[in-house]
């Protein structure tokens, strides 16, 4: 199970069942996880202001929105009041295209190159929310024990990074016969 590149130029991952569900509902709670949890002023959502963006205290929701500035939180904070809504709903889109194109398939799911490039930031924003939850912070943590009850969490890190890095490989590489 990977993505290839077909010689029309789409993207094809074969997925039985349990890994369709499993995605699907990985990428749903991503997109929940982003959802605004205000409103705006239509003037403010016409100009993509947000006055209530802030530095969330969520470990998540703060790897998927650092700050721009780790030495002035003052500009910080005046960054992400103006970058943060636009950034928020392109992942959410991301995550929904994701999502639809799992609805619409079987067990083999293909993809357009516009709709492999939402899927490649869905797994991208999916592992850096799993990694805060889990605690990974680089490239040199130890998959923990089989008896450790996040030991199964760890073994979705893994799955969606193979995924994520078999899209990458398919994104630059031609097509496979």
């Amino acid at each position: 199970m990977m993505f290839r590149r077909t010689v029309t130029g789409r993207f094809v991952l074969r997925l039985d069942d349990l890994e369709k569900g499993l995605l699907g509902s990985l990428v749903a709670q991503l997109a929940d996880l982003l959802a605004p949890k205000a409103e705006l002023d239509p003037m403010a959502a016409m100009v993509g202001i947000d006055p209530w963006a802030e530095r969330s205290d969520d470990p998540a929701l703060a790897r998927l929105f650092p700050d721009a500035y780790s030495d002035d939180d003052e500009a910080a904070s005046e960054f992400r009041r103006f970058t943060e809504r636009s950034l928020r709903d392109l992942k959410i889109a991301n995550a929904r295209t994701a999502l639809e194109t799992l609805a619409r398939a079987g067990q083999k799911v293909t993809l357009s190159a516009a709709e492999a490039q939402a899927w490649l930031l869905t797994l991208t924003d999916l592992r850096l929310a799993l990694a805060a939850r889990l605690e990974i912070v680089d490239d040199d943590w130890q998959r923990p024990e089989d008896d450790d009850p996040r030991a199964p969490n760890f073994g979705v890190y893994d799955w969606l990074t193979y995924l994520q890095e078999s899209l990458v490989q398919a994104l630059i590489e031609g097509p496979t016969l």
